[in-house]
């Protein structure tokens, strides 16, 4: 497949720039953008996301340890936002997600960013945590695609998104790439910090599908489009892998590009909560690696990073 071009300088062209960004700014003043939907008035106060009215950018650049669809070979153009509208125990970028930190950023200066990013050669916007700022990512990719952005949009998520959020970015997003943590709920809020994972994850993941399908490469190996799932294993089966392989491979597509991710280790507060039941001392077994993979090749899924 050649060269599709991406979804945000197509939706330019519909007359629907305006009511999208009117959407948009209406969001914030009764935020429903994630599971928690807590409902505050951003413009006044933060969320449990600690991000008020003022996207906050950690860092940015080429990043050469994504996946090799995305990373290329001159990488995928990342921006890691500050904040986060989960609380995972063992988060290994908790300096970023649990505080905020970096730089403020208007939405015009965010468009900026991702030019600069396709004008180092980048192969993609890899937007890092971005659920809890969706309504400020609307107008600044409009902005950098009528001023000239022309590589794929990716939107890199825990999975814990509403729809509210998801319709925001339709037409927008070239490659939704959403993790799948958990198959229960009480699992997800013991570790988390969030209510009713499992549910609202599947519901988010079917409307990326519905609105990207499944992944498409060009003729080089890139993504251009579609849905890419990332599963992280962890130990002790706290994951619920089968779970979710037999969801994807059922209910979203057989076709299904998903990454098995063996990096989970000890970080943040994982030894204040590590007990018998709840393995985070210690990393993923070689074992438990393999029947990772193997729950979702029995189930069909044959498309594994």
């Amino acid at each position: 497949m050649h060269h599709l071009e991406p979804l945000a300088r197509v939706f330019i062209r519909t007359g629907e720039v305006t009511a999208r960004m009117e959407q948009a700014e209406r969001v914030l003043r009764a935020c429903g953008l994630c599971g928690n939907a807590c409902g505050v008035d951003r413009t006044r106060r933060p969320g449990p996301c600690g991000i008020g009215d003022t996207v906050w950018v950690a860092s940015y650049g080429a990043h050469h340890g994504e996946e090799d669809c995305l990373r290329g070979w001159a990488g995928s153009g990342t921006i890691f936002f500050s904040g986060c509208n989960m609380h995972c125990v063992y988060c290994q970028n908790y300096d970023i997600s649990q505080q905020v930190v970096g730089v403020p950023m208007s939405v015009s200066e965010l468009a900026q960013v991702m030019l600069t990013l396709q004008h180092q050669g980048c192969h993609n916007i890899n937007l890092v945590s971005p659920t809890h700022v969706a309504a400020h990512l609307v107008p600044a990719i409009i902005l950098a695609a009528e001023a000239g952005l022309s590589i794929p949009i990716v939107y890199n998520t825990g999975g814990y998104d509403s729809y509210q959020a998801l319709s925001l970015m339709e037409g927008l997003v070239d490659i939704y790439m959403p993790d799948m943590k958990y198959a229960d709920a009480t699992v997800a809020e013991a570790l988390s910090g969030i209510k009713d994972y499992p549910r609202i994850n599947q519901a988010a993941v079917r409307e990326m599908h519905r609105q990207v399908g499944d992944l498409q490469l060009d003729t080089h190996g890139l993504a251009q489009r579609g849905l890419l799932v990332r599963h992280l294993v962890l130990p002790g089966g706290l994951a619920g892998t089968p779970e979710i392989m037999r969801f994807l491979a059922e209910e979203i597509s057989p076709h299904t590009y998903v990454n098995i991710m063996d990096q989970y280790r000890p970080c943040y507060r994982a030894w204040e909560y590590a007990t018998p039941a709840y393995p985070l001392d210690r990393r993923p077994t070689p074992a438990e690696i393999s029947s990772a993979r193997r729950a979702a090749q029995e189930v069909g899924l044959y498309r594994l990073d």
